[in-house]
């Protein structure tokens, strides 16, 4: 009966330190070189393959990265620009006195006025890109052309 076997004969030629590391590294017990030698092919064809699919994904995700990047950025501009114009406008404004509450309960249904509609536009997926909000007749007479 004969046997056969998966594993295929070659003739490699070393250089003599390579040859040097190779016979200190099969001197240990239970190694051999033809294990040492398929070990560190599998190896570097192993890592042949991932650099590979490296190389093809580096662009596409060093241009997200960018994309992330500037979006962050953005983001911060906006939330710096915000804040800046929120305090600019609590400094300038006067507050209302307690006792007019008309013009509180204008003040408080502006805002919620405010809130439905940034409610409205995100829920819809849309931003107002520099559009004119909608304003009602009582909002035009009320704010006499100044801003609310």
């Amino acid at each position: 009966m004969t046997v056969t076997s998966n594993k295929f004969r070659q003739n490699l030629y070393l250089d003599a330190d390579l040859n040097r590391r190779l016979e200190k590294l099969a001197s240990k017990p239970g190694a051999s070189k033809s294990a040492i030698i398929a070990d560190a092919l599998r190896d570097y064809l192993n890592r042949q393959a991932t650099r590979e699919i490296d190389d093809l994904f580096k662009p596409r995700l060093d241009r997200m990265s960018a994309q992330l990047g500037r979006i962050e950025r953005d983001g911060q501009i906006l939330l710096e620009t915000l804040s800046l114009f929120v305090r600019y406008q609590l400094t300038i404004t006067a507050p209302l006195p307690e006792a007019d509450k008309a013009a509180q309960a204008v003040g408080r249904e502006r805002f919620r006025r405010f809130v439905d509609q940034v409610g409205r536009q995100l829920a819809a997926g849309r931003s107002m890109d520099g559009a004119a909000p909608e304003l009602s007749s009582t909002d035009a007479s009320a704010s006499d052309g100044e801003p609310t």
